[in-house]
């Protein structure tokens, strides 16, 4: 795993500015490279790469050249059937240096051209530059695990891993895109391609994009194809597991400690479990928790350790914001409202003791119908909507719109959401049901008018796009393919990305290859889930595998007590940051409407945990972002003033963190 970046000249030569930011702009990745770096320039391109070493640590070193110097590649990633390629380009007549995967890769691209992407079993983010035609080529894996951003400023393509790393341009524009805000207050995070700047754009999973004779040219490579197949439901299971066995066994090559994240859940748990299968007893497992009972899933993931015999290591965390928080937010480059990634910083830094790669359970709930709380509703709204005809739809909604929304209402009879989803198409459903903050509400606070029909909305059309596009008749595997699409790499993905490489971990997600997803969503939806049964498939074969005691627990989540730190400890720290004079909430958002949110949060009479989480974040982020401009302008560097901001010791609660 590593960092890339990258300016590549559109017409003519790199101006010499930018050629010599090269060196400042690959430093700025150097978390995500600590085992060495290293930067290639022919005058028309300029690459540079920092490099975690995992694979051929002797020999694999970046940016990497065929054998006559005319092709370059900077790779982040793994690629897990690069032997099998090898084999191939040799018999084809390719010679090889190396045993990196990363050669692989840019000799199948000699041979295959964008093809090879067909060919490759991983996670990746590369570029690869002809030096003799001037062309650059630029891809990302099918799911999106890992990132790639990129700009065109003043005549040049620029690239990165991580936005940061484009500050040190002379050519950098900060400016920022305030159409972003809406989807971001709403969602927790900003849907790809865009981004918070106005001229940076995220590739999107599955995409290449090629740079030839001055012109951009973007291209899906890869799409779920089939849905809802007949098949034989007594083979389904063993042919899953088998899938999910050999999925996990080619991750487990390294050269350096490798082990595994475990929670409560059965999706971790069978990872571990397959590992175990092919390691024996000496697997690597670690796990973090909270103090409170709900952000806690120690004792479950205890005795899937203990079934296994692992070497366990386990801990309680009680953070520390003011020692932790600006060197979380400055990781994400831009506004990121997901509180899960505190434990995900947490227990990354605490694997990275121990092992270089991790292995996680990300992806089972996208693939396999995870997410109860929403797909299960999703489903009865469906069912009620078929009934209950078009005036029937519309008095439902009228009384959800009036249905009482108080916390101290029994669960059973918080259906006010419900009742509106079902006067709504099922795409809209599927978008109110992804936002944390109901989209007019959002649109108050960046002070827009409220509109009746969100379709207009860049958010919406960006949310509800795949689940429209979808051809499945279930509207649960549209539920799962838009997740898969929209909140599965534009947040889960993005936060396990950015807190493992912000400690120099690599973090490999077995049920997240692509074969699993395209086998899970071949499958008829009476089969995934029968009688709407969650994750019914994992859950048959953890049955044989991890202990009884887990198999029924609730879905617990990796989440963080947000709201319980707004309205308790930190509260003074957030009254004094964000509805302060001249803070970014001030200049952005409705402040009244902000201290109205706090005030009630804060004495208990409505939950605004997560609205006032991300308006937090976004008022940390920015203060973080204009440091980080002002000390690139001042020739200061761009990662320490990102990643160490000095923190005053202070009682948490007394006063502002920073």
């Amino acid at each position: 795993m590593c960092g890339i970046c990258g300016v590549v000249a559109l017409e003519g030569t790199l101006d010499p500015r930018v050629s010599a930011a090269l060196p400042a702009m690959t430093a700025a990745l150097h978390h995500r490279g600590p085992d060495g770096g290293g930067v290639f320039d022919d005058g028309y391109a300029a690459l540079g790469h920092r490099r975690l070493s995992i694979i051929d640590r002797a020999g694999g070193a970046q940016p990497l050249s065929n054998e006559d110097g005319s092709c370059w590649i900077v790779f982040n990633g793994e690629i897990y059937n690069h032997h099998q390629l090898r084999r191939d380009l040799i018999t084809r007549g390719h010679q090889f240096r190396t045993v990196s995967d990363t050669e692989a890769i840019l000799h199948g691209y000699e041979e295959y051209g964008a093809a090879v992407l067909d060919r490759l079993e991983g996670m990746f983010a590369f570029a690869v530059y002809n030096a003799r035609t001037r062309e650059v080529f630029v891809a990302r894996d099918r799911v999106g695990k890992k990132p790639l951003f990129y700009a065109v400023l003043d005549g040049a393509f620029h690239f990165a891993s991580e936005i940061k790393a484009l500050y040190p341009s002379p050519s950098w524009d900060g400016a920022l895109d305030l159409g972003a805000l809406e989807e971001y207050l709403s969602l927790g995070y900003i849907l790809a391609p865009h981004t918070i700047y106005r001229h940076v754009r995220k590739l999107e999973p599955g995409h290449w994009l090629r740079l030839a004779r001055g012109r951009l040219e973007c291209r899906q490579y890869w799409d779920i194809q089939h849905f809802d197949d007949p098949v034989d439901g007594r083979s389904v299971g063993p042919e899953l597991e088998s899938l999910i066995s050999e999925c996990v066994r080619e991750r487990l090559e390294s050269e350096v400690p490798l082990g595994a994240f475990l929670s409560g859940g059965i999706d971790s748990g069978l990872v571990v479990s397959f590992m175990a299968d092919a390691l024996g007893s000496n697997v690597i497992t670690t796990s973090v928790g909270f103090g409170a009972a709900a952000h806690n899933e120690l004792g479950p993931a205890a005795l899937t350790a203990a079934r296994f015999r692992t070497v366990h290591h386990a801990e309680i965390v009680e953070p520390r914001l003011e020692a932790v928080l600006d060197r979380i937010v400055g990781a994400f480059d831009e506004p990121f409202a997901d509180s899960s990634a505190i434990p995900t910083y947490y227990v990354s830094e605490m694997s990275r003791r121990h092992v270089t790669v991790a292995l996680s359970g990300d992806g089972g709930d996208e693939t396999f119908g995870g997410y109860s709380f929403r797909y299960l509703p999703h489903a009865v709204e469906h069912m009620v909507r078929a009934v209950a005809g078009h005036s029937g739809r519309r008095t439902l909604g009228w009384l959800g719109g009036r249905w009482p929304r108080s916390r101290r209402l029994p669960r059973a009879f918080r259906i006010g959401t419900l009742l509106e989803n079902v006067a709504r198409d099922p795409a809209a459903a599927y978008y109110f049901d992804l936002c944390f903050m109901k989209p007019n509400a959002a649109r108050a606070l960046v002070g827009l008018p409220a509109v009746s029909n969100l379709s207009r909305t860049r958010a919406y059309e960006a949310v509800t796009e795949p689940y429209r596009r979808c051809p499945s008749t279930s509207v649960l595997q549209r539920a799962m393919y838009a997740d898969l699409k929209v909140y599965l790499p534009n947040d889960v993905l993005v936060k396990v990305d950015r807190m493992s490489m912000l400690h120099g971990l690599e973090v490999r997600a077995p049920l997240l290859d692509r074969r699993i997803a395209e086998f899970g969503f071949r499958l008829p939806i009476d089969v995934k889930m029968p009688r709407l049964r969650p994750k019914h498939l994992l859950r048959s074969i953890a049955a044989t595998r991890l202990p009884k005691a887990i198999l029924n627990l609730p879905k617990h989540g990796f989440s963080a007590p947000a709201g319980a730190w707004i309205a308790g400890t930190y509260a003074n720290a957030f009254r004094d940051e964000v509805l302060s004079a001249g803070s970014t909430t001030s200049m952005l958002l409705d402040v009244a409407r902000v201290s109205a949110m706090f005030d009630a949060h804060a004495a208990g009479r409505a939950d605004h945990s997560f609205a006032l989480w991300a308006i937090w974040m976004l008022e940390r982020w920015h203060g973080l972002a204009r440091t980080g401009e002002r000390a690139t302008a001042a020739g200061l560097g761009t990662g320490p003033s990102l990643h160490n901001r000095a923190v005053p010791a202070r009682s948490p609660g007394q006063a502002a963190l920073h």
